[in-house]
Parts: C-alpha cells; sequence; structure tokens
C-alpha cells in the first residue's frame, strides 16, 4: 500500500505524543486484532486508513489520560479477563492482595456466604467467586451500570454470584455473612489527586471531606451482618497514594501506630462470636 503509514510509523509517532510504549503496542494490537508479538516481527506492515484513523483517536485519547482498559474495554484481573468501561473503576492490580487475604479465610470445602461491597466491575466478587467455587458470594453497588458491568463479566465466565443494587448494607436487612469485603472509596473531596483520577466515576472514589466516610459506615454496620464465630481478622484500609497526604491523617496515624495500610477491608468475627471491626472505630467517630 504505497504510502500507507507502518506499523513501526505509528509506534514512533504515539510516543512523541506522549503514549509510553508499551500502552502504544497494546493499543495498535487492539486496533489490529492482532498480538504485540505479531508488531515486533511486521514493524514495516502498512496500515489501512480506517485502522490508522482509529489508532490516532485512541493515542488522542490516551495522550490526555483516558486509562488504556477504557480504550480497549477489557482488563486482567486475578487471572480473569474482565469487561470495563468508565461506570466502573480500573481494578487495580494492587486490589489483588485483598483477595489473597480473603481466600486465606475461605477454606477450600466450606460454603461460606461471602459479602462484597462495592463491587463495580465485579472483580473481587468473580476472583473469590472463581477460587472458591463452594463460596456463596454476594455482590453489592449503588450504580445500576456498574451492576450490569459486573453482572455481565459473570456471566461470561460463568461465574454464580448474586448482584444486589443498593448503597453498601441497605438490600441486604436481616442478612449475615463469614467474610465481608470491600474496596471503599477513600479519597477526601477537593484532593489534589483526583485531577489524574478525572476519567473514572467520582462516586466510586471520593468519601467524604476526610476520605473515610464510606469507610467508617461499613465499619460501623458490619457486625450486623456478620456471623458469630471464626476467625479473627483486623481491618486493613485501602488508599492509592504512596506519599504522606494531608487528606489522610487518620489513616497515616494509624500507620503511626504500625497498623498495616493495605488495599481494601476485610472483617471477619472474633474466635468468641462477637463481630469485630472494632480496630479503627475510634477514627470513624
Amino acid at each position: 500500500m504505497s504510502g500507507a503509514p507502518t506499523v513501526a510509523a505509528v509506534l514512533r509517532a504515539a510516543r512523541a505524543a506522549g503514549v509510553e510504549r508499551l500502552d502504544a503496542r497494546l493499543l495498535l494490537a487492539f486496533v489490529l486484532g492482532r498480538s504485540t508479538g505479531w508488531l515486533l516481527a511486521h514493524d514495516d506492515a502498512p496500515l489501512e486508513p480506517a485502522a490508522h484513523g482509529r489508532y490516532d483517536e485512541l493515542v488522542r485519547r490516551r495522550a490526555r489520560g483516558e486509562p488504556l482498559a477504557y480504550l480497549v474495554g477489557r482488563k486482567e484481573f486475578h487471572g480473569l479477563e474482565l469487561a470495563v468501561t468508565s461506570d466502573v473503576l480500573v481494578p487495580r492490580p494492587d486490589t489483588e492482595t485483598l483477595v489473597d487475604w480473603a481466600l486465606e479465610c475461605l477454606d477450600d470445602a466450606a460454603p461460606a456466604r461471602v459479602l462484597d461491597l462495592g463491587t463495580g466491575s465485579g472483580a473481587i466478587a468473580l476472583a473469590l467467586a472463581h477460587r472458591r467455587p463452594r463460596a456463596r458470594v454476594t455482590a453489592v453497588d449503588a450504580s445500576a451500570r456498574a451492576l450490569a458491568i459486573a453482572a455481565g463479566n459473570g456471566r461470561r465466565l460463568g461465574l454464580a454470584v448474586e448482584w444486589l443494587e443498593g448503597d453498601w448494607f441497605a438490600p441486604l436487612a436481616g442478612r449475615r455473612f463469614e467474610l465481608i469485603v470491600a474496596n471503599p472509596p477513600y479519597v477526601a473531596e477537593g484532593d489534589p489527586h483526583l485531577a489524574a483520577l478525572g476519567h473514572e466515576p467520582r462516586s466510586a472514589l471520593v468519601s467524604g471531606p476526610g476520605g473515610l466516610d464510606a469507610l467508617c459506615g461499613i465499619v460501623h454496620a458490619a457486625p450486623r451482618h456478620l456471623e458469630a464465630g471464626g476467625a479473627r481478622r483486623r481491618v486493613r484500609l485501602t488508599r492509592y497514594f504512596p506519599t504522606p497526604a494531608l487528606t489522610f491523617p487518620k489513616v497515616n496515624s494509624i500507620v503511626s501506630r504500625g497498623m498495616p495500610v493495605m488495599n481494601g477491608l476485610i472483617t471477619r468475627p472474633r474466635p468468641n462470636g462477637t463481630p469485630r471491626v472494632s480496630e479503627i472505630d475510634s477514627h470513624c467517630s
């Protein structure tokens, strides 16, 4: 195709536009329906005009900060490929740590009842259902659009999860679970980091003036929804930003006393049967 730009040429143009090399390759592989290995072996292959135009548009969007997962419509999480749109947060690799903790709490053979609050794309709930097939997983989200994405992921993966629409525990009156997991919003209103997250749903990021409204609500309500018995687990908090931030004074005060700050929240009852989520109760007044 005389005069048509080649694979190598459009990748160079993407880099010049400020797109990282790997992202540029992944976007081009997506547009062409090829692997990144194919691109390396065929860097002199010409692009059809339609493919070139589509690639240029995706490069412009990526250069403006739109997440790669939204552009290609999918994201791998804990070995599962999930569909994602701008109606849900992009699943973070760090959140896989929360899944790993939860798996440690769940016996392979026990049909435990598990609750995932603020499920978004369904990443946590589906990963648990995949790794613990006997678990009965329920997932809640306040966004009907997010639930539609999550339920679609469940159907495509053939994983059974109960999907409920509502605000945290609202659709769960009288119900109890052996394990509750959550990765709630925790960014303070007006936090300067929000500018870099503008393409993702604000409701899944922001949680009141101090960033702890959702977390404290979960901590206070969880005892009414935890079954008695089982092993004790402490509450873990979540944050994205590794540097100390003025908007996280309560979280940072917990760190200073040696409590690990990790991605997510797990609640389990005490050995004597009393529901326990008290390790941060004093910070949720």
